[in-house]
Order: structure tokens, then C-alpha cells, then sequence
């Protein structure tokens, strides 16, 4: 989320336009940056959901509302809005300014997979009385649009992610990376990228721990890694990588495995696709849209995804069909530049402020009726 955020902020600052950031206090082990390219960002206090340390809330105050009273956009992005975003939403409405909200993060998958059956239904209520107060909805994946549409969210239309195919390139294959990895020479190299979180579905990679002609390696860092390593003893732990040093781990993989179905997108499986590797992935959310099957890679069933995992890692492995599906991977995200997104997401915030001007008595509509408890953790102004 914050790579496509920063991304946005860049292409805004080449087009000459003006931006404010309110955002989360930042993880502990990040430095919290006061401005981005001259964009002041202002922040906002930080909780953990609990259980899922992956998915830190940023909480709303009144300075939501503040900042863009006094900054008065001509347009509010949302991005991945359910409790600070909401914030910013309901000041949308309040101040009549177009908002476009982004669905990123799938908080009632979250909840369903720890067995939170109650706050998955209530988050989707949320989820679509948030979303249907802005004036359109982005989504990354076709499935995800498939599902805000049959829980009732309106206007929702297609914007994916751009990748970085500089940085990300086969060109950063490292032999001595390699070897440091597997002294022998011999083995296939497997990995995954990401945080170390249990939706992340990482444990399902224990089907290829221990055999000959594999080695894991698994780069990133979070709550689940010393259970991690205590299953895959073998494996390679890296911690988190960033800049050279993960595309130099990206590049110097043969094969890469995200084993989670909640992601709405999954940049890093596009990520390894710009470097030269095939990508396995759940029949799920966002995969669904950038695996080719038996093109750039394979599509696994989430019920029986380690079972066949070996299968198919062996399949996309063998050396018959190996650099043609690392030539294919990368061919998959030639056109996906960040330039490209942006230059669509611009198109997207034009269509919205002329839409606005051209009914702006009807364009925002009724305003939304939320419970008490709701209008004053947003902000809201309540007699």
C-alpha cells in the first residue's frame, strides 16, 4: 500500500500538482518522515488489530477533518479506507469534496481466517457504507471487483499496480547470492517475499522443506517467523530486504511461492514476474489476474495447496521448460509500469471532478446515517 502511494505522490509531483498525506504513525522499525517530495505528511495515531499484527489501524482524531478543511482539495484518494479512511470519507461528504477510495486490504478475509465470523460480517457492512459514500471505488483484481459487487458496493471499476521493471530485472541474478544460499551449486532456488504473518500462508511452503534438490529461501520479517523456522529448520531466513539488495533476491530465485488467499492483488508475485520468475499462487484474489497458467506460472486450489505444491513446483522447474517460462514471466509485465497506472488513475480522478461539476446538487447524495458510537470515533460534528 505505501509503494503505490509514494509511487501516486511521484507522478503527482511531475505533474505539477499539489498533495497532502495524512497517515498511520509508522511501524517501529521505520523512520516517520515529516514530508515526501515536498508533500507534507501528517500523522495520526497508530494501533494493532489484535491477532493480526500485519494490519496496523490508523486511528482518527479530529485532525482528519482539520487538514482537509484547511487544505481543500479539489479531489480525496483514499487508499485501502476502513477506520482512518472511513475518517476521511465521512469529512468528504461533510466538506462535498469527490472521493476516490482504493480496496487494498481485505479485512474481512483477515477475520474469517482467524475464526472471527462475527467481524467479518460486520466488516463488510462497514466496508460497503464506506465505499458507497465516495464517488467511485478502484479495485485490483477482477475477482475482487466480482465481490464488492455482490456485497452491494457501487461504481466500482479496475485499477491494478504498476512494477518497477528497472529496479526488478533478471539482469540482478547473483551467482555468489546463489551460492550463499545453496554452497552445494545443485539445488533449485525457492523463495518467498513478504511478511512473515500468518494470512500469509508461508507454512504451506513446509511441502518443499528438506528434499535434495530444493532450497528455500524466505525473505522478510514479522510475527511468524520463529515458528517458521522452528518448521523449515533448513530454509533460508533473510529477514526483510529492501532496494538492490531485494531485487538482487528476487532475480537469483528460480521459482516463487505466495501461498495466501487474502491478497487482493499480490505485488510481489509481479515483483518476481519482472525479474525472470515463474510464480505459483492461490486460485484467489489478486493471482487469479497475473498468473498464466502454464505460461508465467501455475494457479493452486487453496484447500489442497500444499499437497500439490510439489507437483507443481517440480513441473515449472524442469529444465526443459524452465527459461521459457522465466522469459515468459518477465514478457507478462512489460506494459505495467507505474507511468501507465498513474497516467490511468489520473484519467479516473478527471472523470470524478467532471461528474461532480456537471451535477453537483445530486453527485454526493443523502448523507450517510451512521450509529453515534461511528460519527464520533470519525470526527463528525454531533449535537
Amino acid at each position: 500500500m505505501t509503494n503505490s502511494v509514494l509511487r501516486i505522490l511521484e507522478h503527482l509531483h511531475r505533474e505539477g500538482h499539489e498533495a497532502r498525506v495524512i497517515a498511520p504513525g509508522a511501524r517501529d522499525f521505520q523512520e516517520e518522515i515529516p514530508e515526501y517530495l515536498g508533500y507534507g505528511i501528517v500523522r495520526v495515531p497508530t494501533v494493532r488489530v489484535p491477532l493480526i499484527d500485519s494490519l496496523p489501524v490508523g486511528v482518527p482524531n479530529r485532525t482528519v477533518a482539520e487538514e482537509l478543511r484547511g487544505f481543500r482539495p479539489d479531489l480525496i484518494h483514499l487508499a485501502s479506507p476502513f477506520v482512518l479512511g472511513a475518517a476521511g470519507a465521512f469529512a468528504a461528504r461533510q466538506l462535498r469534496i469527490p472521493a476516490v477510495a482504493l480496496y487494498q486490504t481485505d479485512v474481512a478475509g483477515f477475520a474469517t481466517k482467524y475464526h472471527l465470523t462475527p467481524l467479518a460480517t460486520a466488516a463488510w457492512e462497514w466496508t460497503r457504507t464506506i465505499h458507497n459514500m465516495c464517488q467511485l471505488t478502484l479495485a485490483p483484481s477482477s475477482l475482487t471487483i466480482s465481490e464488492l459487487e455482490s456485497r452491494g458496493i457501487h461504481n466500482v471499476r479496475h485499477w491494478g499496480r504498476g512494477v518497477d521493471t528497472v529496479r526488478f530485472t533478471p539482469e540482478k541474478r547473483s551467482t555468489a547470492l546463489r551460492r550463499s544460499w545453496d554452497p552445494t551449486g545443485r539445488k533449485k532456488i525457492v523463495g518467498f517475499v513478504g511478511r512473515l504473518a500468518a494470512e500469509k500462508g508461508v507454512h504451506r511452503l513446509v511441502s518443499l522443506h528438506g528434499r535434495r534438490d530444493i532450497q528455500l529461501v524466505i525473505v522478510g520479517d514479522g510475527p511468524s517467523r520463529a515458528e517458521l523456522e522452528a518448521r523449515m529448520p533448513d530454509a533460508v531466513f533473510t529477514g526483510a530486504l529492501d532496494g538492490d539488495e531485494l531485487a538482487r533476491a528476487y532475480a537469483s530465485l528460480d521459482l516463487f511461492v505466495h501461498a495466501g488467499e487474502f491478497e487482493t492483488f499480490c505485488q510481489a508475485i509481479q515483483e518476481a514476474q519482472a525479474s525472470g520468475v515463474p510464480t505459483i499462487g492461490p486460485r484467489a484474489g489478486g493471482p487469479v489476474d497475473l498468473i498464466e497458467e502454464r505460461c508465467n506460472g501455475l494457479l493452486l486450489d487453496v484447500d489442497t495447496f500444499a499437497d500439490d505444491l510439489p507437483g507443481a513446483a517440480e513441473w515449472l522447474l524442469d529444465d526443459e521448460r524452465h527459461e521459457l517460462l522465466r522469459h515468459n514471466a518477465r514478457a507478462s509485465v512489460q506494459d505495467k509500469t507505474w507511468e501507465a497506472l498513474c497516467g490511468q488513475l489520473m484519467d479516473y480522478y478527471t472523470e470524478v471532478l467532471e461528474e461532480s461539476r456537471r451535477v453537483p446538487l445530486t453527485f454526493f447524495g443523502p448523507r450517510p446515517q451512521l450509529p453515534l458510537w461511528a460519527a464520533k470515533a470519525l470526527g463528525a460534528r454531533v449535537a
